[in-house]
């Protein structure tokens, strides 16, 4: 019997029908079909270029780095760091996101809202040169002849682009990307089987985790409901801009609302001080093998972000950002505290802790194919 659904998890359920294309998606219990770019239609001809390329370190201007580099398999596609560090070896000022079901992302990072999708969002890494990533900005023609030349990619990318009379083109490797990252969905973690009738898929203390998860006392559902646990979630058949960005309260460094000047959030894109320490709220899905955690890779474990919240708002008390996050005047209305007792506590872990699919951490349709089996 299939267990009835918090209501937070609905909501980005509807009119998620069967397919209309080609492509035949194996999407878990309750997820409804990404949305694809009418110009790069879904293949799995052209998600297992995207897998070559991806692993690729070809990819980087110096041989150095792929894409994988900062997303790895086993860390739901995130790199362990708190802010990740280029092929040239510049630190970054944020963390590398997860790309577990950022097929269902509206937007693509921490705080830009105009990358809105993934073809878009590669030519960042690949050709970015504030900070350096992938170095291939002046390269173009050299990374496509590097392609060339190794005779694997031939009949790959003829496959993937049977129309072009020369498929070898950067267009044509960030569609490929894209389509392989489309292709990186989880849900299959131990909460999913729960949901899906299985009683004694999780402990109980982590459905008593559930339940302060989803009520009103923690509100931590408010920013991380739907499916995804993300407020910030797009599918196929939604028709509404559900882009989202909030401040969690993480700094506060004048009193007024500031926060680092290398991470502003949406602010940096907007100009409103309104938007000053807007992020987007992360997918918590295999939220216990992501660490650490906030955009800025601030917070070192999962204890630690329960206690930011439990207080509402993070206190530094020394260093560069001291300030009250707490009384950050442009922090959420949902971040407002609530008592953590030690039972709670490990009832919230147990809880976040379920929602990790180990499927997804191994699955070798999504692992590194240069490597000898």
């Amino acid at each position: 019997m299939i267990r009835r659904l918090p209501f937070a998890l609905v909501l980005a359920w509807v009119a998620c029908g069967p397919s209309d294309g080609a492509y035949e998606w194996e999407l878990p219990y309750g997820f409804p079909e990404p949305r694809v770019p009418a110009d790069n239609a879904m293949s799995a001809e052209r998600a297992e270029l995207g897998r070559h390329l991806f692993y690729d370190t070809a990819m980087s201007g110096n041989g150095s780095m792929s894409c994988a580099s900062c997303h790895e398999q086993r860390l739901a596609f995130t790199d362990g760091l708190p802010k990740s560090v280029g092929s040239t070896g510049e630190t970054h000022p944020r963390s590398a996101m997860t790309l577990a079901n950022v097929a269902y992302a509206p937007t693509l990072t921490w705080a830009n809202p105009n990358l809105r999708d993934l073809e878009h969002q590669a030519q960042v890494p690949m050709f970015g040169e504030l900070p350096v990533e992938l170095g291939l900005a002046g390269r173009e023609g050299e990374v496509l002849m590097r392609l060339r030349d190794n005779p694997v990619y031939e009949p790959l990318f003829r496959d993937a682009f049977p129309g072009d009379a020369d498929p070898y083109t950067i267009l044509n490797v960030t569609k490929a990307l894209g389509a392989f990252q489309r292709t990186l969905i989880s849900g299959d973690s131990a909460y999913d089987r729960y949901l899906a009738g299985d009683d004694a898929a999780i402990s109980e203390s982590a459905k008593r985790g559930a339940d302060l998860f989803f009520g009103e006392e923690a509100e931590c559902f408010h920013c991380h409901g739907s499916f995804l646990f993300s407020a910030s979630v797009d599918h196929a058949n939604n028709v509404f801009d559900q882009a989202n960005f909030q401040n969690n309260g993480l700094y506060n460094i004048d009193g007024r609302g500031a926060y680092p000047p290398e991470n502003t959030g949406l602010y940096e894109h907007t100009g409103d001080f309104g938007d000053m320490g807007k992020f987007k709220p992360p997918s918590l899905r295999n939220i216990a093998v992501t660490a650490p955690y906030m955009h800025d890779g601030s917070i070192e474990t999962l204890d630690e972000v329960l206690d930011h919240y439990a207080r509402g708002g993070r206190l530094l008390t020394e260093g560069p950002f001291v300030g009250d996050g707490a009384l950050n005047p442009n922090k959420s209305l949902f971040v407002n505290g609530f008592e953590l007792t030690d039972e709670r506590r490990a009832d919230l872990l147990a809880f976040l802790e379920s929602l990790t699919d180990e499927a997804f951490l191994t699955n070798p349709d999504f692992a590194n194919p240069w490597l000898a089996p």
